[in-house]
């Protein structure tokens, strides 16, 4: 039967509500659950913003727990709304939770545990006795992906910045020219990719959206001044107009590949834009609109033999010459 546990939350208060109180074997007893669930129960009481105090009594083992008397009068007007999940909610849930790696070994790991932990509060009751197969019905796969322990205050900050829109002063370490840099961000979004948290700005100090890595940042210093979110921005379309997470710089390329390599190029998007023709031997001929040359490059590179850049001319050559760069390195 669906809500059993929220019953059991109303029921619970209820039973602190009384004058005498309550004790935990109490509360155990009444609704049928153990100590290490009455304590949870307690917590996520707690949580909800409901002040219980315990107390010991003269005479008696355990202490009683009870609501304060001030706050009783607000209890017949409670309402609390029907939360419980469904199935396909909870499995959803536990998908999203193991793509999170990227805050692994961080205190955000902790607290995304214990929220699910609250949640399963609220779960219906046929669904507990099957809730580790549900766990165990996804895996993470941590391998590549950056550390961010020690990165939990400049990642709480960001997000008290995203929240108010309020403009930030950075100290970000830039790979590209190996240079600490100063400058002031609008910090707009966190997005993941490939194991790496990354943050889309609005560099106030140069006049344009960037991407910066989450690891790289120093230090992060909120200004209290304001900003207005860019009208014209897309961000989710921005993001989905680069290859991998550099924009800005449009490239329509045609590339190759193998027949070999054409099933698994053909059951995946690369971009809004792509097209796709099929060649009499079984490879294929990409073609799309996209950003990022560098990564257009080195994507196409991975796949050796099997791939190559048909247009344009320019990117072409700029390949082949990495390629006679990388032969001369094994010579």
């Amino acid at each position: 039967m669906r809500g059993k546990n929220l019953i059991k939350l109303l029921k619970a208060l209820d039973l602190l509500s009384k004058d005498e109180g309550v004790t935990i074997g109490e509360l155990g007893n009444q609704l049928g659950i153990d100590r290490r669930s009455v304590y949870r129960l307690i917590s996520v009481i707690e949580e909800l913003g409901f002040p219980l105090y315990d107390d010991k009594i003269e005479l008696e083992r355990e202490k009683r727990w009870k609501l304060e008397e001030s706050y009783l009068k607000k209890l017949p007007n409670m309402k609390v709304p029907d939360v419980s999940l469904t199935l396909p909610e909870i499995i959803s849930l536990y998908l999203i939770k193991s793509e999170a790696n990227v805050f692994s070994g961080t205190e955000i790991e902790g607290h995304a545990r214990s929220g699910f932990g609250k949640l399963s509060m609220f779960l219906p009751q046929e669904t507990l006795p099957k809730l580790d197969k549900i766990k165990a019905l996804f895996v993470s796969a941590s391998k590549f992906s950056k550390d961010y322990s020690g990165k939990e205050t400049i990642i709480n900050q960001l997000m008290e910045a995203m929240l108010k829109r309020e403009t930030c002063y950075v100290t970000y370490h830039s790979f590209y020219d190996d240079e600490i840099k100063n400058f002031k961000i609008d910090p707009l979004h966190f997005f993941e990719k490939d194991g790496g948290l990354y943050i889309l700005v609005n560099t106030t100090t140069f006049g344009e959206i960037r991407t910066l890595a989450m690891e790289r940042i120093q230090e992060l210093t909120e200004t209290g001044s304001i900003f207005e979110y860019p009208k014209e921005l897309d961000a989710e379309e921005l993001l989905a107009s680069a290859f991998d997470i550099v924009y800005g710089d449009p490239i329509k390329v045609k590339i190759w590949f193998s027949a070999d390599q054409a099933r698994y190029i053909k059951e995946r998007k690369w971009s809004q834009t792509q097209e796709v023709e099929d060649q009499e031997d079984g490879s294929i001929i990409l073609s799309m609109e996209t950003s990022g040359r560098w990564d257009v490059q080195r994507w196409v590179l991975s796949y050796g033999r099997d791939a190559k850049i048909i247009e344009p001319e320019e990117l072409r050559k700029e390949t082949i010459a990495t390629l006679n760069a990388t032969c001369k390195l094994y010579k």
